[in-house]
């Protein structure tokens, strides 16, 4: 039949022509390497002499996986008395982390007021017409 037209011309679209739409790529964050990192868990605090210790009696051990097991095993033994001066100190390295990330973000909003001064730019007029031409006498 001659003027009949497929329907996948009459729309238009041929399927292998057609642009899949892909999801956007998300663009993560910059980060700040002046930012202070966050304080170590009592969990964590608790590895530091952990590890010190295990390595100690194991000095052949070099799997970081068998030292992360039996300091999680030795942790979930550990009694709340016998945990309470890991979590003291956890406390503490917070506290110390809340001032230096509070004087951090004073910073930034410092900086970043210093920065929109700068963003204002200051037009100067030299003639009145704005052309920065100054007018000649005629004589």
């Amino acid at each position: 039949m001659k003027g009949v037209k497929s329907k996948a011309s009459a729309r238009g679209n041929d399927s292998k022509l057609a642009v899949k739409n892909k999801p956007a790529k998300k663009v993560k964050a910059v980060k700040d390497p002046n930012k202070p990192k966050r304080p170590p868990s009592a969990f964590f605090v608790f590895m530091e002499d952990f590890r010190q210790e295990y390595k100690d009696k194991h000095p052949n051990n070099k799997s970081v996986s068998v030292v992360c097991k039996a300091g999680g095993e030795k942790w979930k033994s550990l009694t709340d008395d016998e945990k309470a001066p890991f979590i003291a100190k956890a406390d503490k390295r917070k506290a110390d982390y809340e001032k230096t990330i509070q004087a951090y973000n004073r910073k930034l909003a410092g900086e970043a007021e210093v920065e929109s001064d700068k963003s204002k730019s200051e037009v100067e007029d030299d003639g009145e017409d704005g052309s920065g031409e100054e007018d000649e006498d005629e004589d």
